[in-house]
């Protein structure tokens, strides 16, 4: 039978980690240690102990469970999931709703709505100011933000109605106040866009919806957690998107594209940014080794430019991968001759539902959601304390009044 308790090197091997890392364990209390009965400068690491977290490290690998309710590693949903290399919205294909549903049927379905929360719905005078469909939705965002009610306390009817709302003002204040028909067609009047093409919008709009738990999605989960209104919700979560690495990944695209259209050789464009440890954007996407199949709806239904089918072909031959969905939308918005910052409205506009919907589940969940830390740096009480400095501190030392005074450079 092994040992109950084991050296410090024997603890490192077996977790796979450094000193700091065990301690870190230690200091968590999920590892318990003691003193070497045999050789006091020794420490000896609970064996026992060690093996209940490799035991869940394994589990966290697939679920990630907590042991207990201080955190929450994983967030369970009902909304959105990937199975078999496609995205399904509560159990339905998202591909195959994106051929017939609306952003509002999609927001319904996500949002779990008994009624319609967008029936009759008054408009907000617009408070939206910028010069572009970004600066006017931060705008917009955070001015509700700073003056809607918070949402715990309060019904899921009235929250899902404070919802539409916070959706149709964003669209207000990113495409125009002509606020007549479905979301699509208004963007549609106000890109002037007719006939099939406005419903490349529709579709597009639907496949943003919503993605699996990223990194936009999480913080508005985050917000919700706390109480915050709806429309705080969905500005921390246009915050996030703000990043280069997630929403600012359309601008990327755009950037790569005009790139291959200035020197005509996109080939030589991607193999270039290969070249410079860079990665080629808008192709390659780890949830769908197979391809994005969002990408690939979009590109059915829009014949693309041909110098954009071009780009798309060398962009593949050269990193081995298909386009993504942000690829796609760049393409189907300068096929369409849309403005430059159309792909970015297209996945705010559509995600913010998808951000709703995930701040409406996790209030729900009536608690504060939180990660676990894990402590990495420096041992506490490792270092000695800073050595106090004699000119600023007082000698512990009692002297009398005369000399008090003396030092004082006065008479008493």
């Amino acid at each position: 039978m092994a040992a109950p308790w084991i050296t410090a090197d024997d603890a490192q091997v077996m977790l796979g980690v450094k000193i700091q890392t065990l301690q870190s364990y230690v200091d968590r209390g999920l590892i318990e240690r003691r003193e070497d009965p045999d050789d006091f400068r020794q420490s000896q690491y609970s064996l026992q102990d060690i093996n209940q977290l490799l035991r869940r490290k394994a589990v966290g690998a697939t679920a990630c469970a907590p042991s207990d309710d201080s955190a929450d590693p994983i967030v369970a949903t009902g909304i959105t999931t990937i199975l078999d290399g496609r995205p399904w919205y509560r159990g339905r294909d998202a591909v195959a709703w994106s051929d017939r549903a609306t952003l509002e049927d999609t927001a319904r379905l996500l949002w779990d709505c008994a009624e319609d929360p967008f029936l009759g719905l008054a408009p907000h005078p617009s408070t939206a100011v910028g010069s572009d469909a970004r600066a006017r939705a931060f705008s917009v965002l955070a001015y509700r933000a700073a003056t809607d009610t918070a949402s715990s306390g309060r019904s899921e009817k009235v929250l899902k109605r404070e919802a539409a709302s916070v959706l149709i003002d964003l669209v207000d204040a990113m495409c125009g106040a002509s606020r007549n028909g479905l979301i699509h067609e208004r963007l549609a009047k106000t890109w002037r866009l007719e006939g099939p093409r406005t419903d490349i919008l529709r579709r597009c709009l639907v496949l943003c919806a919503d993605h699996d738990l990223g990194p936009s999605t999480y913080v508005a989960r985050v917000a919700a957690s706390t109480g915050a209104s709806i429309s705080a919700c969905a500005l921390s979560s246009l915050s996030t998107l703000s990043g280069p690495l997630h929403g600012g990944m359309t601008l990327q695209v755009a950037a790569f594209v005009a790139e291959c259209r200035r020197t005509n050789d996109p080939r030589a464009a991607a193999a270039l940014r290969l070249s410079q440890g860079l990665e080629v954007p808008g192709f390659g996407q780890s949830q769908y080794p197979a391809g994005d199949p969002r990408a690939r709806s979009i590109a059915q239904a829009l014949n693309f430019a041909d110098d954009l089918r071009e780009i798309a072909h060398a962009g593949e031959s050269v990193t081995g991968v298909v386009p993504n969905l942000d690829f796609a939308l760049v393409a189907a918005t300068r096929t369409l001759g849309l403005p430059v910052d159309a792909a970015f409205t297209l996945f705010v506009i559509g995600r913010t539902v998808g951000w709703i919907a995930h701040a409406l589940e996790q209030r729900e969940a009536a608690k504060s959601l939180r990660l676990r830390s894990a402590y990495v740096g420096q041992r506490p009480g490792y270092l000695d304390p800073p050595k106090a400095d004699p000119a600023t501190t007082m000698d512990a030392k009692v002297i009398s009044l005369d000399e008090a005074a003396r030092a004082a450079g006065r008479n008493l």
